[in-house]
């Protein structure tokens, strides 16, 4: 009977999946490794709150280790390292390979928009007395997580004449911030009837920004004058500039530590710049793939990849035909012979709310990054479905270079979904599959994530682009 068992258990081992926590499946020091790598992203997510924040940093760290403007009709030499900025909001940042251009380019994907509060085009009004900035809100948020955060606003105003004209209020030591308010409890009987989706309507989500009169007359909207006032000795502007204007209120608190251990950060805009990093620094580390390695920092995800800084346009396209031309190639055979990892998130189990994930498929802290075959909605709608021969391959080369890893679907069929970018990618005809880092409180204003996911998606990012 005791070899009996000895003989199940050692088959066990052979046949059966075993969850791998990262903590212990690290090698020395690689913990260590990973709390530093993860002290350059959160530096990289206060800096980076919004999509041209994103794309600035990532221009000054990508300049300052030797990537220079792309330049269409111009033929590279392998380890040359370009990029080339999408208005502003996006990017596509390439190091030359080894290889031939024609055997495909190995592609990341991540998206550098996050859910946020967008002013209306005519935002500014009062009532009461008091001032407000209206807002509509920009990707799927619960509605009642942005009431009582400390507030910043973030963005550009273009003037009639060409002129812009950043803004940025809310983040630095002495700036005032900005909130949205709620009823207190006292008088929030029917407020509390609601559903969670009722409680705060999306047009109230009105953000307080002044109190104070110009003048001591009774002169109707004072206070909004006040505030225009202000806004025109700062920054130069009178209400109608609002017209054309990208203006995003996000939440003003600094990335941090969390857990007595240290082994989690919390932050505003993890989904999916925690991809988009690891993505980007494995890019710059990368010094000769074999073939071509791109990153794609892309805008608009949230909202459905759209306009023409989101991969639901030809941008990323048009980028490798031009690549191809300079070659003597044709870009959609460039393009069917490459391969994508969609660097995207995926939701973390969290045991508080077990009852919306079916547990041997989801995805956990502390495991590594996580392949997501495919996303969507319910029936795998709005998806990309990655191949079995793809599936194999990217295992492979996740075991080959020692990266931890597990895979996820974005909780039980019948709850719901929701998509990322590889399905754009996949339209190009290129071997897709999503890979990210899992998150707790997706969505939320204030998110969480492992420091040793963080470092093994930066990991596995390096190792497909040297593969």
């Amino acid at each position: 009977m005791s070899e009996e068992l000895t003989r199940a258990e050692q088959l066990k081992k052979e046949l059966f999946m075993k969850p791998v926590n990262a903590a212990k499946a690290c090698a020395d020091g690689q913990i260590k490794e990973a709390d530093n790598f993860c002290e350059g992203y959160m530096s990289f997510l206060d800096a980076a709150k919004t999509e041209r924040e994103a794309v600035e940093e990532a221009v000054e760290l990508a300049r300052a280790n030797g990537f220079i403007e792309f330049r269409k009709g111009e033929k590279y030499a392998p380890g040359e390292r370009v990029y080339y900025n999408n208005r502003g909001k996006s990017l596509i940042l390439a190091v030359i390979g080894r290889r031939d251009l024609a055997e495909g380019v190995h592609i990341t994907a991540a998206h550098i928009d996050s859910p946020r509060l967008d002013l209306k085009p005519n935002p500014l009004y009062e009532d009461s007395e008091l001032a407000y900035f209206k807002t509509h809100y920009y990707g799927g948020i619960k509605k009642y997580q942005w009431t009582v955060t400390p507030l910043s606003l973030h963005g550009v105003i273009v003037k009639k004449d060409g002129e812009t004209v950043k803004v940025k209020v809310g983040e630095d030591d002495g700036d005032p911030k900005f909130v949205i308010t709620d009823l207190l409890p006292h008088l929030a009987a029917n407020q509390m009837k609601s559903t969670m989706a009722e409680g705060v309507k999306g047009e109230n989500l009105n953000v307080l920004i002044g109190s104070r009169p110009f003048d001591d007359t009774d002169a109707a909207e004072n206070v909004k004058l006040n505030i225009m006032n202000i806004l025109f000795e700062k920054y130069g502007i009178n209400e109608a500039d609002f017209l054309s204007a990208e203006l995003e209120v996000v939440p003003a608190f600094k990335a941090c530590d969390i857990g007595f251990d240290r082994s989690m950060i919390g932050a505003y805009g993890h989904d999916d710049r925690v991809c988009a990093y690891p993505a980007l620094m494995a890019l710059i580390d990368a010094e000769a793939p074999e073939h071509t390695a791109v990153c794609v920092l892309a805008d608009k995800e949230e909202i459905g990849s759209v306009g023409n800084t989101g991969l639901d346009s030809s941008f990323l396209n048009y980028f490798i035909c031009d690549l191809a031309e300079a070659s003597g190639l044709d870009g959609r055979d460039v393009l069917t012979r490459s391969k994508c990892l969609s660097a995207d998130v995926n939701a973390a189990f969290d045991p508080i709310y077990a009852e919306v994930s079916e547990k041997r498929n989801a995805s956990f802290v502390n495991r590594g990054v996580v392949i997501t075959k495919y996303t969507g909605s319910r029936g795998k709608g709005g998806t990309s479905d990655a191949s079995a021969e793809f599936m194999a391959e990217v295992r492979a080369m996740l075991d080959g270079n020692h990266v931890v890893w597990q895979t996820g679907e974005l909780g039980k069929v019948d709850e719901g979904g929701g998509g990322t970018v590889a399905k754009y990618i996949a339209g190009l005809n290129v071997d897709t599959v999503d890979l990210g880092v899992p998150v707790l409180s997706m969505h939320a204003p204030f998110e969480v994530v492992s420091k040793l996911d963080v470092y093994m998606t930066y990991k596995a990012c390096f190792a497909f682009y040297l593969n």
